[in-house]
């Protein structure tokens, strides 16, 4: 279906919900006039970040330039205009909550986490005290724990039965609470024993689940603090105290603010990124007068105290709860800021906003639970009501899901999201900083997530599935600016590029194989290309010799920046016009970039003082590597723009290599040495290979899959050996070869990444989706994208080869022939 009659039928559902049909700008509009950088960009984040209005930084930018703001804590003119407009801002916030300012304080933090840091440090904990707290929380929620933990109270996490409306009826709470194990620990100077004095309790829930999107009943509020103690999940492991709650409305106030008058929480955490997208680094707290004068201010600082005396242990603290609670000068100049913000949602009312993130949102996930593959079988799993579309209205804008093969095997989210972004599709994929709603719902037990951390996995890394099971999942968000026609565009993305027929797997992208033992096909040896510095520009050779490591002097460099990353082209695109050259009769390395007027000389024989070798670890092994004078490093500081380090590889001590999968320590095999190269020793592409990739890429452009035509040569991937003859691909095939009298032996195909990306053009850097994006049409693998193999040196007979040989162009290249 295309577009048009896509829209035609989501209107007829949706039509009265979406798109601001009583607003003052229909959604077209706002798009047109104040999103105009969204152009041909699919931005699906919005529970992590939401964008900011055009029109909005036009308003503040105005503001700012044409008013003189001065620091609050004074009483100069500016100042005190100042002050008026942050309690302005302050009341505003009160307002979005609809919190009565007799009842409510607004503390402004520098970000929702600050609020709940403040909350967890200034609670009356004691060892008698409870912090309760949703699976379903943030980890900074989750962290005030530590605070109650250390003052001696208990922890318990809980399980809310989700399809319950929690309501009361006489003397029944219709609510089901499941505790979790009960957490305590023993902490020197505090005793358990009978309550000395009034005992506080803590509950904690989002408004919002930043994992699934699931809406908790805000009733919860008013059940906790007033029939607690008849609720059997909370009675049956605390039954003192009084209880108070805490909402982290960070997520949930952009689209469905608590109404304080309703369900009077006593602590509310705000971020105005969330909300509007700028300023970043603001948050807020809306506490309750009477939890405010309960919590236990230790640190003092500028702005919170009346008096102090530097000499003897006197303070008098300010007795206004904003001024005793907000550290330091207020980020007034951002504070000032949000009143631009709030005009935007105001202007179009946060009822229409939610009314229309929410017809986005189910027509998202009823078209992907609709997806099947070719047997038959459900494409994605949706989290969050056991993938049903019932009880949908109590779903925030976001919909998280993990997406199923062909063979009931899941793909990995990574692999969902670099493909996504190949389409110009911004969404967010791991578990988002919400571990119980990650294990809950991906089924992952305490034991697998210890295992998952003991194996080396960590948050934001590529270990997307560990022993069959995902570690996190995909979300895309949707906010008071996103289109159908995003939401559109999303879902047939994951459409073409995961659903399989019944006769093939992976959308016909399986790699073709090779019989075993064909006979040889005229293949040769084209071009030998060396690569002395990682990342920087090769030269090529006619004749070149090898070495234990590869080819002699490849990758025997790198860039290292202050901070101690080794710097590529992924992050400085400019070190592709550094040029190099080795000159072996001279026994000199020669290096070249435009931005310098000098060309650096290095010698290839090293005088080493023991003084020079460092040590360094680089992909989880440690190397010995020689560092050179300053003038080397000031040469390529300037050549790349940024401060940095040159050093060459010395050698590698072979028992710090830190196998990332089973997390031990293990020795690599010093047979098949490798200097700075990333896996293989050596990277070999076909021409063949290559010029099929350049029809394909011909042919999207006359389809109009791509906009404008582009050809790739060999030298794109960075290969160190390119062959010729044959058929496209055959080298998939490849288990070993010989080329003159040195064996290789495959370690199969190399996965690309964004750097075949990047080219240069009349010296400018150029970036695109190609070839990438149509290599992942054809020639994905289990979420890798293969072009070229990797070799490594291999021996007819399994002993180590003494190598110390030549390879010269025009060779003739033997396949399997060991």
């Amino acid at each position: 279906m295309d577009i048009d009659a896509a829209k035609e039928e989501f209107l007829k559902e949706f039509g009265e919900h979406y798109g601001y049909p009583n607003g003052p700008k229909s959604i077209d509009q706002i798009r047109a006039t104040e999103f105009t950088r969204l152009q041909g960009l699919v931005y699906l984040d919005h529970a992590g970040a939401t964008l900011y209005s055009e029109l909005q930084m036009q308003s503040v930018f105005s503001d700012l330039t044409s008013n003189v703001y001065g620091n609050p804590h004074s009483q100069s003119e500016s100042s005190s205009a100042t002050l008026d407009i942050l309690n302005d801002a302050r009341q505003q916030v009160l307002d979005y909550c609809n919190a009565s300012a007799k009842d409510y304080k607004c503390i402004f933090t520098s970000g929702a986490t600050a609020a709940l840091k403040l909350v967890g440090e200034a609670f009356p904990w004691s060892c008698n005290s409870n912090f309760m707290y949703t699976m379903e929380n943030h980890n900074s929620v989750i962290g005030i724990r530590e605070y109650a933990l250390g003052q001696g109270a208990k922890a318990i996490a809980v399980d809310i039965e989700e399809d319950v409306h929690p309501v009361t009826s006489g003397e029944t709470i219709s609510m089901n609470i499941s505790p979790h194990g009960v957490q305590r620990r023993k902490v020197a100077g505090l005793t358990e024993g009978e309550p000395t004095g009034d005992t506080y309790n803590l509950f904690a829930f989002p408004s919002e689940c930043n994992f699934s999107g699931l809406r908790f009943g805000l009733d919860l509020v008013n059940i906790i603090k007033e029939n607690s103690r008849r609720i059997s999940g909370i009675s049956s492991v605390c039954n003192t105290g009084q209880w108070m709650v805490l909402i982290d409305a960070a997520k949930g106030c952009a689209t469905m603010p608590p109404d304080l008058s309703k369900y009077p929480a006593d602590f509310i955490t705000i971020s105005f990124y969330k909300l509007f997208g700028y300023p970043t680094g603001l948050g807020a707290l809306i506490v309750r007068n009477d939890a405010a004068n309960l919590l236990k201010k230790t640190y003092f600082s500028g702005g919170t105290v009346a008096a102090s005396i530097a000499d003897i242990d006197f303070i008098k603290r300010r007795e206004h709860i904003e001024d005793m609670f907000e550290d330091g000068t207020a980020s007034f100049l951002s504070i000032i800021s949000i009143r631009h913000g709030f005009k935007i949602l105001n202007s179009l009312t946060v009822l229409a906003i939610s009314r229309h993130t929410t017809s986005l949102t189910l027509y998202t996930r009823k078209m992907l639970l609709a997806l099947r593959h070719g047997n038959g079988s459900r494409v994605c799993v949706l989290y969050g009501h056991h993938n049903s579309m019932e009880l949908c209205h109590e779903m925030g804008p976001i919909v998280s899901f993990n997406l199923k093969r062909l063979d009931g095997s899941w793909y990995g989210y990574r692999e969902v999201e670099k493909l996504a972004s190949l389409s110009g599709i911004q969404l967010r994929t791991g578990c988002f900083c919400n571990p119980g709603a990650c294990a809950k719902y991906l089924g992952l037990s305490h034991n697998d997530i210890i295992s998952n951390t003991e194996s080396g996995h960590v948050c934001w890394d590529d270990h997307d599935i560990i022993n069959g099971k995902p570690t996190g999942a995909v979300r895309v968000s949707f906010g008071y600016m996103s289109t159908f026609e995003e939401a559109k565009k999303f879902v047939d993305f994951i459409a073409s590029s995961f659903i399989s027929s019944s006769n093939h797997i992976d959308h016909g992208n399986h790699l073709k194989g090779i019989e075993k033992g064909f006979p040889d096909t005229g293949y040769y040896l084209e071009s030998i290309t060396i690569y002395p510095i990682k990342s920087c520009g090769g030269f090529c050779a006619r004749s070149w010799p090898l070495s234990n490591n590869g080819l002699k002097h490849d990758r025997e460099w790198i860039l290292k920046s202050l901070s101690g990353e080794t710097i590529t082209q992924k992050k400085v695109p400019e070190m592709c016009f550094i040029s190099t050259f080795i000159d072996l009769s001279q026994g000199m390395l020669f290096v070249e970039s435009p931005r310098c007027k000098k060309r650096l000389q290095i010698r290839l024989e090293l005088d080493v003082d023991d003084g020079d070798i460092e040590d360094i670890e680089l992909y989880g092994q440690r190397y010995k590597v020689y560092s050179y004078s300053n003038e080397a490093n000031v040469w390529f500081s300037q050549a790349i723009g940024k401060p940095c380090t040159f050093l060459r590889y010395s050698s590698c001590d072979h028992d710090f290599l830190l196998n990332k999968t089973n997390g031990e320590a293990t020795c690599r095999d010093a047979k098949n040495m490798l200097s700075f190269a990333n896996e293989g020793q050596f990277l070999l592409v076909s021409e063949e290979s290559v010029s099929d990739l350049n029809k394909r890429l011909s042919s999207d452009v006359q389809k109009g899959v791509c906009g404008t035509a582009m050809k790739v040569n060999a030298s794109r991937f960075r290969p160190n050996l390119i062959v010729s003859g044959g058929k496209p691909y055959d080298e998939d095939g490849w288990r070993d070869i010989r080329i003159g009298n040195t064996y290789f032996r495959s370690l199969g195909g190399c996965n690309r990444c964004q750097m075949i990306n990047i080219a240069q053009n009349d010296g400018q850097v150029q970036k695109s989706k190609e070839p990438l994006a149509t290599l992942a049409s054809y020639r994905r693998v289990q979420g890798k994208i293969l072009f070229g193999i990797l070799l490594k040196y291999a021996s007819d007979d399994g002993e180590w080869q003494q190598v110390d040989s030549w390879l010269h162009v025009g060779q003739v290249v033997h396949p399997n022939s060991i």
